[in-house]
């Protein structure tokens, strides 16, 4: 990526104003999963170690945008980072405002204060210019390292560098962002081949940009998950109550058929978990083309699970985005797995570049313990997606070129 990172702008006693996801699960107040606080400390320590004053801003799941909500508040996040960075973390009580700027600007060198969550304004994911000129008051330089939210143009990611950088200051990518970007363009952009995409999901409609965009560039796509059911659909086979989306068979149509052209390969399951509903106590059954009426597919079967292990183990680019059946829900994950534990021997002992499209996908690779087995676990679902479209983004656009 030839955009500036955090590592190639002088930051000692410079206030930076870093975007972080801080986007945790939380439960009755506590941090069930830190992952991405973690994945952003590089960027983090790389300012706080060479004297830079930063400024943390984040959201935090969806509030109404009406003001405080107890819940989706970000000061059990301050006291984790504080516990990482092993020093004291600031918690201003808003984002905007005098007492965030007063805190912002009694920082000294070295000191780290996380703003309250960036939801509780509308004006956040409106990017309104007058909310993104309150934020962009609080930083000398910018720095995106916020990958989950790249794709979408908030005040915090595209409104508040503009900001800051027509005033001047440095606008830079963080470590985890120019991470991210690298491993998913140069996937995309120079492969080892065979080049492997597996997407899965619950729908079509989520995937057709990528599997239009992704069927120019792989050998082999391998499609799995609910998704698999509307292309069953718009092949005319019944698929009992499985969840399909009646309304994209064209769509399904138009990809068969332009696989048909392609030099890439497209598979489909050729055999099919299914029960009487979503439950680890329900009675199942293989079926082979056919879903029986009254059952509905949720996980590919063990002949598809062979077949796609045997696809990936001779793959050298793998890119990995939904998982293939309700994997939080045994017995149907053991697809999802299969293809996980092939992803991961296939990246160990072929060398093979793997990279899990975040997500569902990277809550599966870390439920099966298998995150540290592949090259790259990404961080945000919907904006390695779109990568996978071929989209860019606002958000990294306008940072600053090398």
């Amino acid at each position: 990526m030839a955009k500036k990172t955090i590592a190639d702008v002088a930051v000692v006693g410079k206030r930076v104003l870093m975007r972080v996801d801080f986007n945790v699960p939380l439960q009755d107040g506590r941090i069930t999963d830190d992952r991405r606080v973690r994945m952003a400390m590089e960027s983090i320590r790389s300012v706080v170690e060479r004297g830079g004053r930063l400024i943390l801003m984040s959201h935090l799941g969806r509030p109404k945008g009406a003001g405080y909500e107890a819940e989706f508040s970000l000061k059990p996040v301050a006291e984790r980072l504080g516990e990482l960075l092993g020093k004291p973390v600031g918690f201003a009580p808003d984002c905007v405002g005098e007492q965030a700027k007063k805190m912002a600007m009694g920082l000294k060198d070295g000191g780290v204060l996380l703003l309250e969550n960036l939801r509780f304004h509308k004006a956040e994911q409106k990017g309104d210019a007058a909310f993104a000129e309150q934020l962009a008051s609080l930083g000398e330089v910018y720095c995106n390292d916020a990958f989950g939210t790249c794709h979408r143009e908030d005040a915090s990611m595209v409104a508040v560098p503009r900001a800051i950088g027509a005033r001047g200051g440095a606008k830079v990518s963080g470590f985890l962002v120019e991470k991210e970007i690298r491993y998913l363009s140069e996937a995309i952009r120079n492969p080892k081949r065979p080049f492997m995409a597996i997407l899965g999901g619950a729908k079509v409609s989520d995937k057709i940009g990528a599997i239009k965009n992704l069927m120019k560039q792989v050998d082999v796509i391998l499609i799995g998950g609910a998704m698999a059911y509307t292309f069953m659909l718009a092949q005319r086979k019944p698929v009992g109550k499985s969840l399909v989306e009646p309304d994209r068979v064209k769509d399904a149509l138009e990809i068969l058929a332009e696989a048909g052209r392609s030099k890439a390969k497209l598979m489909l399951p050729v055999d099919t978990v299914c029960g009487l509903e979503l439950s680890s106590s329900t009675k199942t059954l293989v079926a082979e083309g056919a879903i029986p009426d009254g059952y509905e597919g949720l996980d590919i079967g063990p002949r598809t699970q062979a077949e796609y292990a045997a696809q990936v183990g001779r793959a050298k680019t793998i890119v990995w985005n939904g998982p293939l059946g309700a994997f939080e829900t045994k017995p149907f994950d053991v697809g999802t797995r299969a293809v996980a534990q092939a992803i991961a021997r296939a990246t160990r002992e072929n060398g093979a570049i793997s990279i899990i499209g975040g997500g569902d996908s990277a809550a599966a690779i870390e439920e099966f313990g298998l995150a540290d087995q592949v090259s790259h676990v990404s961080t945000g679902g919907g904006a390695s997606l779109e990568m996978l479209e071929g989209k860019s983004f606002a958000s990294v656009e306008l940072l600053d070129d090398k």
